[in-house]
């Protein structure tokens, strides 16, 4: 019960978060949709969340996908899960199934099996394009020198619902430089959609027009052990 009102607590100081920046920013209430990422931890912990009025999920491995989103789906029909992890081709007919939403459609096998898999079972989940703004080797993501043609070539060669852009920014740089560069990528090509910003830096992801923050810790706490333990208390990041 304890772990319980502190996600309430933690959720809605976040919520209040993202209302000021909205604001600061000139943008209309309600034009930033919170991603409350639940990765590693328990069907409890969210339940909690969802039980405070959270209903948009992000998850990053397939087989925790599996695990713990069929049963929770059935019993919160309004929840709506995000996929935000690297996505290996032969995950994808999984993560079709159980998300509404792939944040990293990266490369262009993946987007054959995404759009094979989609005709295969009739969902049509939403696409985000992963960019890595960073050019870091060790990150997925298309090259931003590379975005352009790969969103076109994901609506018109592999016919997918793209509905706009995802990045991470490198640790050691200014985030706001990076979600300035997805924007513009975003406009250029008609994309109204941005998943941009994390618990550290969402309020500025929110100034340079997300419309979807990504935040984990700042309402789960720390991560929780591989079998999705019980939420820990929140650390000093």
């Amino acid at each position: 019960m304890k772990a319980n009102c502190l996600i309430t607590e933690n959720l809605s100081g976040v919520l209040d978060k993202i209302n000021v920046a909205t604001k600061a920013a000139g943008r209309p209430p309600g034009s930033v949709d919170l991603i409350a990422v639940s990765k590693t931890h328990s069907a409890s912990a969210i339940d909690a969340a969802i039980a405070a009025g959270q209903k948009i999920f992000g998850e990053n491995k397939v087989q925790e996908v599996s695990a713990k989103w069929p049963a929770l789906k059935d019993k919160h029909l309004e929840s709506r899960l995000h996929f935000i992890g690297a996505l290996q081709s032969n995950k994808v007919r999984e993560a079709v199934r159980f998300c509404d939403v792939i944040e990293t459609v990266d490369r262009p096998k993946l987007a054959r099996s995404l759009a094979r898999s989609m005709d295969e079972g009739g969902q049509r989940p939403s696409c985000l394009i992963q960019v890595n703004t960073g050019e870091e080797p060790q990150k997925s993501g298309v090259l931003p020198a590379d975005a352009d043609a790969f969103i076109a070539a994901c609506r018109d060669e592999f016919e997918l619902p793209v509905a706009g852009l995802m990045c991470i920014p490198p640790a050691d740089e200014e985030p706001a430089l990076h979600f300035s560069f997805l924007h513009a990528i975003a406009e250029r090509n008609g994309l109204a959609t941005l998943s941009m910003g994390m618990s550290a830096d969402y309020e500025i992801a929110i100034k340079f027009g997300a419309t979807h923050v990504r935040v984990g810790t700042a309402i789960f706490g720390t991560r929780s052990s591989p079998e999705f333990g019980a939420v820990k208390p929140l650390s000093s990041d």
